[in-house]
């Protein structure tokens, strides 16, 4: 396009300047009735075009100016509209998340419940530790699950969390747990 621009203005030029060759006189042109101009025909062309043109010209830039000015602020507007709705869309995906950990937290939560509220007969001893994860476990003591054959005083029976080893209820209850330890002075 700015080709086609440049090729256009000289062919204007060339053409101004062939004129001006072939018609280099004196003309007088009256301004008033006392007051009367005395000028080459090519400058007379040129200041008739100039008056033409340049009022065009202007108002052109301007219209072009102003509409810039509106896609402009129209594109930032809609950036800004783009920007907030993937914010928007980014918040919901993380509530639906949220809300999804919550349902699944719930769900180990009932999960964990029923494995407690179940008789022992249906959870074998040596699946218990494995099903529960190192942050689901208590920090303190462990119970373990243990079958219908085992005798009574073997219900008893919990892990102690810092040693791995097996204490019975009596013992737990005569040494206190290692954080009882750091509490009293």
């Amino acid at each position: 396009m700015q080709v086609i621009r440049t090729i256009i203005w000289v062919l204007v030029l060339v053409a101004v300047v062939i004129f001006s060759f072939f018609n280099w006189r004196e003309v007088e042109v009256t301004i008033w009735d006392n007051l009367v101009l005395e000028t080459k025909v090519p400058a007379l062309v040129i200041i008739s075009f100039l008056l033409g043109f340049l009022p065009t010209w202007l108002i052109s830039r301007g219209i072009i100016w102003s509409l810039n000015r509106k896609i402009r602020s129209l594109e930032i507007a809609a950036k800004a509209s783009s920007v907030s709705a993937a914010a928007r869309e980014a918040d919901r995906e993380e509530a639906e998340r949220q809300d999804l950990a919550d349902a699944q937290t719930e769900t180990e939560s009932d999960d964990a419940a029923t494995i407690e509220e179940s008789p022992a007969e249906e959870a074998p001893a040596e699946e218990a530790p494995a099903q529960e994860s190192a942050e689901e476990a208590p920090a303190e003591e462990t119970r373990l699950t243990t079958d219908a054959n085992d005798t009574p005083a073997q219900d008893d029976v919990q892990l102690d969390a810092t040693s791995g080893e097996d204490v019975s209820e009596d013992d737990v209850s005569e040494n206190p747990a290692p954080e009882d330890k750091q509490d009293t002075p």
